[in-house]
């Protein structure tokens, strides 16, 4: 992995043209480097705009002023043959005036026109901008797809990837451009697949905002903002208000509108688990009446009952990834049983000192992530 920034490599990535060890000691890279990972999104939207531009003719009139500006700044004493032996320069000067002139007139006529993606009815009549389509139509930024219990559809999301609709599904097209891909679910359920670097793909949602890190998932919303989000492939970061959940292939998450992402877990892990962490989540989302509510429910109101206990108790090697995410989320008189199940679950590195990550110092548990992360 590189350790310093890999920006005179993007342009090459994004080509083909590293070796595949190359090319993925970038990926890997990018995936833990913001500043990469921004400058990889300009370096492509400035590629994909010059495979957009249009040849143009340019008018005569452009030659004669550039030349007359040229023969102006000259001093009196060179000769034509010295003028003629800098043409050069003026094709030079004037392919850069033509190319920002083509450049400007192609963002103006974006701007107009938008970038719309392709639609396709799979059930149904789903209902783009309000009008139902029977075959294929568009959508674009701003306007919403509406499908019935009875209609789904499938959105191309522009050369990155596509997104099926599933029934009584309301999605907005926020952003559709090169370097950002943005939807926004208000109710029901969609399944991403995307193919493109990471942090193209947003998906936003009253819970939070699903981050794409290449990857297949699934999400899902009811009206009150309450879903569940289920990665197939890849990863997702899920975020909110500076929360983030990192979510595996494999594993699935729930989310909770004013709280975010909650506690990611293995979908094989053992159902106590699931339901002992699934009572302490909801627990700290709900308040009031609702809690208790929740509590008898789910059967976890018995008094005495210690739902982190029980997660401590049942996880397995691979539930780190659940118990790393616990330990910025317990108070501070649990922290250290969290720590120390993780520890006895598999080696500490000796980069991760303890001190250190019960005071949550955010390097050290990057640290301690991605040494776990291979047994997730």
């Amino acid at each position: 992995m590189f350790t310093r920034h890999v920006s005179r490599l993007l342009a090459a990535h994004i080509d083909g043209e590293l070796s595949p060890q190359k090319a993925g000691q970038v990926e890997q890279h990018q995936a833990h480097c913001a500043e990469c990972r921004a400058k990889r999104e300009q370096v492509g939207f400035g590629m994909e705009l010059l495979d957009l531009l249009p040849p143009v003719e340019p008018p005569d009139a452009i030659w004669m002023s550039i030349e007359e500006e040229f023969q102006k700044n000259l001093p009196a004493k060179r000769s034509a043959a010295w003028r003629l032996e800098y043409h050069p320069w003026r094709w030079a000067f004037a392919a850069t005036a033509i190319l920002a002139l083509a450049g400007a007139a192609y963002f103006a006529a974006a701007r107009h026109a938008g970038t719309r993606w392709e639609v396709v009815r799979v059930d149904g009549s789903p209902v783009v901008n309000q009008k139902r389509i029977r075959g294929v139509g568009r959508i674009g930024a701003g306007e919403w797809i509406e499908t019935d219990s009875g209609s789904s559809a499938t959105v191309k999301v522009g050369e990155i990837g596509s997104v099926e609709v599933g029934p009584n599904t309301r999605l907005r097209i926020v952003t559709a451009r090169p370097g950002e891909h943005r939807l926004a679910l208000a109710r029901g359920g969609i399944r991403a697949r995307i193919s493109a670097p990471p942090r193209l793909f947003f998906v936003d949602t009253a819970s939070g905002t699903a981050v794409d890190l290449g990857c297949e998932y699934t999400l899902d919303a009811d009206e009150n903002g309450s879903g569940l989000l289920r990665v197939t492939k890849g990863w997702v970061s899920f975020q909110w208000k500076g929360r983030e959940s990192l979510v595996p292939a494999g594993a699935s998450c729930r989310t909770h509108p004013g709280v975010g992402p909650g506690i990611p877990y293995f979908d094989d892990a053992p159902e106590i688990f699931k339901q002992a962490l699934e009572a302490f989540g909801s627990a700290r989302a709900a308040v009031g009446s609702e809690k208790a509510a929740f509590g008898k429910k789910a059967g976890f109101d018995q008094p005495g009952y210690d739902a982190l206990s029980i997660v401590l108790t049942e996880a397995r090697v691979r539930d780190t990834l659940t118990l790393w995410h616990l330990l910025s989320r317990v108070e501070l008189e649990d922290r250290a049983r969290v720590y120390d199940r993780i520890a006895s679950l598999t080696p500490v590195p000796p980069t991760v000192s303890r001190e250190q990550a019960l005071k949550l110092d955010p390097e050290t548990l990057r640290r301690w992530k991605d040494e776990l992360a291979w047994t997730w």
